[in-house]
């Protein structure tokens, strides 16, 4: 395998598997908001951040990926290659893993705003906790990229 072909296989999985945690975390959050709003309508505004919350991961990975990209040149050994492979490893799983722990979070409070909606605000706060992961493997693939 050349390495132009390793960096992009591992950009490829770090921008796949963050876009894959953040699809199943909007799936929970997306239908538990969808259960809410059927009863009360107005708690809208109250649930909609705590809904789209695991949609960074997707972020992260497509902006990461959009950075790597930078740094595939033709002709690159297979080495480099696998130095952006690598590099792009921590995001990926990290992506992966608190897109979907973020996701069930947010389903909580999601659900304590059907009860009581002046915890909204408060309540963003367990979900963010989750996002500090994906934050962290984003800058550990940044460093490792340069």
């Amino acid at each position: 395998m050349t390495g132009e072909a390793l960096a992009v296989l591992g950009l490829a999985i770090c921008a796949g598997l963050c876009g894959a945690g953040s699809a199943i975390g909007l799936y929970f959050t997306g239908s538990a908001a969808s259960g809410v709003l059927a009863e009360e309508p107005k708690k809208f505004s109250k649930v909609l951040i705590l809904v789209v919350l695991p949609a960074t991961q997707g972020i992260y990975g497509f902006v990461f990926a959009i950075l790597g990209l930078s740094g595939i040149t033709d002709g690159m050994t297979a080495v480099a290659g696998a130095k952006i492979f690598g590099a792009a490893m921590p995001l990926a799983i990290t992506g992966l893993i608190s897109g979907i722990a973020q996701g069930k979070t947010a389903v909580g409070g999601i659900y304590a705003v059907a009860k009581n909606e002046k915890l909204s605000g408060k309540l963003i706060l367990f979900p963010a906790m989750v996002e500090t992961y994906a934050i962290l493997g984003l800058v550990v693939s940044i460093l490792l990229l340069s």
